[in-house]
């Protein structure tokens, strides 16, 4: 039976590709939909599915909301994908980069092609829910004068013409994506696989140097210290969450980092113990 896997956008989106890419040699059946909270609904009332999430980009920074989402949701992460995004201008075949009056692509791409843009002052752009559903909106509406930054297996997938590719400014422009399931699919996903990455949450009291402490324990135990992410606490001021990732050699000392911490944080919840996720080329 193939793995079903839920998304956020549509076949030919970035993550699409991830998804894919994460579980090569695999099939899968990709769910799209059209939000994040929709991602996480699916994979809670579908305890057989996973979820791909996008997480971080080195460029844009920290999907904050999906943070949330998946701490309130109550899923496992259970794994993880860095996917080198890379965009290109597509547009109906038979067009020419002279004909293109609007450009149309998630605020983010458009963001990250700031520099190729700003070589087209001529040009209106114009701001999507997607960068696959820009390609494919131009393809089944046969938009003249119109393209869309997308990724090029979406050009290809809707049948546009490649204008011009590896446009975004910066060419170490990767996103971190998380697969997440349902914590009794997760037990079983990750029975007898390495684990060498966790990610936490907890909030901390509102004292002098409370922050500082649970890191120096860290430290202390070998625990590297990937990422830290605070977030308000929705209705307690100057309160904050704190989301960490970790990585670490030995599991022993990584629990008795998190025993020695525990008396020190508040409402801490394992997110997920992983296995340090592949980046792409």
């Amino acid at each position: 039976m193939k793995k079903k896997v839920a998304i956020q956008g549509i076949i030919g989106c970035y993550h699409d590709m991830a998804a894919r890419q994460y579980y090569e040699g695999e099939e899968i059946e990709v769910v799209p939909c059209n939000t994040f909270r929709e991602v996480v609904r699916y994979v809670r009332n579908d305890s057989s599915a996973v979820g791909m999430m996008a997480i971080e980009n080195t460029i844009a920074g920290s999907l904050l909301q999906n943070h949330e989402l998946i701490r309130k949701s109550g899923c496992t992460i259970v794994g993880e994908y860095k996917l080198r995004i890379s965009h290109v201008l597509s547009a109906l075949p038979g067009t020419v980069l002279q004909d293109i009056e609007e450009i149309d692509s998630h605020p983010i791409a458009l963001m990250q092609c700031g520099d190729y843009l700003d070589t087209l002052p001529h040009v209106r752009l114009v701001e999507t829910e997607d960068t696959a559903v820009s390609a494919r909106r131009i393809a089944e509406n046969r938009l003249k004068g119109h393209a869309a930054i997308c990724s090029r297996q979406a050009a290809e997938i809707y049948g546009l013409d490649i204008l011009a590719e590896g446009i975004e400014t910066n060419r170490r422009n990767y996103t971190r994506f998380l697969v997440i399931a349902d914590r009794w699919k997760a037990e079983e996903l990750l029975e007898g696989t390495p684990k060498n990455k966790a990610s936490l949450v907890f909030a901390l009291p509102h004292t002098s140097g409370s922050l500082s402490k649970v890191l120096t324990i860290l430290s202390f135990y070998d625990m590297n210290l990937s990422k830290i992410q605070s977030l308000p606490i929705i209705g307690r001021e100057w309160e904050y969450l704190f989301y960490i990732n970790l990585t670490y050699a030995d599991y022993l000392r990584y629990r008795q980092a998190l025993d020695a911490i525990v008396p020190l944080t508040k409402d801490l919840i394992i997110l997920g113990e992983y296995a340090e996720g592949k980046q792409s080329v």
